[in-house]
């Protein structure tokens, strides 16, 4: 059988784990009887863990509560804010459905307006191009058909024309055979017989109440009604 070398440390522990021996006597009480280590182990860690355990619990419990009501919040605060988000969406999605449909009606009524005013345009443009076509032919027919006017001479007074319708008659009176025509010629008044000359070759031919005639040889008559005063 092979050797063992076993060192003093390891001698001592075995012998402590084996006890003393009781065969052994130890009439001085040398030997100090010592308590199974199970024993002091377990009756000075069982109050020490049963105290652990219920703080631990009452801390455990505590701490899961307070853990429970900061999750609960921030659950609480999450689904508010978003059910406040769903709801924003959900207005802004109707409103913008709502900004949509009237810009489009707008665009609809714009562009119906759009097609009036182009058709007017349209029309307006037609009547227009016709009217000048209209005038165009007129024209051309005018130029065929026009005629080339004659030039009237302007006919020239005849001598003391102008002077003798100046005169104002006054009336007449008549002496036997003899009819006068009185006139206000100028600032003065004058008297001429029926068929006497007046001025140049102007002939008193007619008198009668309401008128005198001046004759020119060429043919040309004054009547001078009588002058009549407000």
């Amino acid at each position: 059988m092979p050797s063992r070398h076993i060192s003093p440390r390891s001698f001592d522990e075995i012998l402590s784990e084996l006890g003393d021996d009781p065969a052994i006597p130890d009439p001085h009480g040398i030997r100090k009887t010592e308590r199974p280590k199970t024993e002091p182990e377990d009756s000075k860690k069982q109050p020490k863990k049963h105290f652990n355990i219920e703080s631990l619990k009452d801390s455990g419990g505590h701490f899961q509560i307070h853990k429970l009501g900061a999750f609960l919040g921030w659950a609480a605060c999450l689904i508010g804010l978003s059910i406040l988000l769903f709801i924003a969406y959900k207005s802004i999605n109707s409103s913008s459905l709502a900004l949509a449909e009237d810009t489009q009606k707008k665009i609809s009524d714009l562009q119906e307006e759009l097609a009036l005013i182009r058709s007017d345009f349209q029309n307006d443009q037609d009547d227009l191009y016709e009217a000048i076509d209209i005038l165009e032919v007129s024209i051309h027919l005018l130029k065929e058909n026009k005629v080339p006017q004659k030039v009237i001479a302007k006919v020239q007074p005849l001598s003391h024309e102008a002077e003798l319708r100046r005169w104002r008659y006054l009336g007449t009176s008549q002496m036997g055979s003899i009819q006068q025509a009185f006139f206000q010629v100028g600032k003065h008044s004058a008297a001429f017989e029926k068929g006497a000359l007046t001025l140049g070759d102007w002939r008193l031919t007619q008198v009668t109440k309401e008128s005198a005639t001046l004759t020119h040889p060429q043919g040309k008559s004054i009547v001078l009604k009588p002058f009549q005063t407000e």
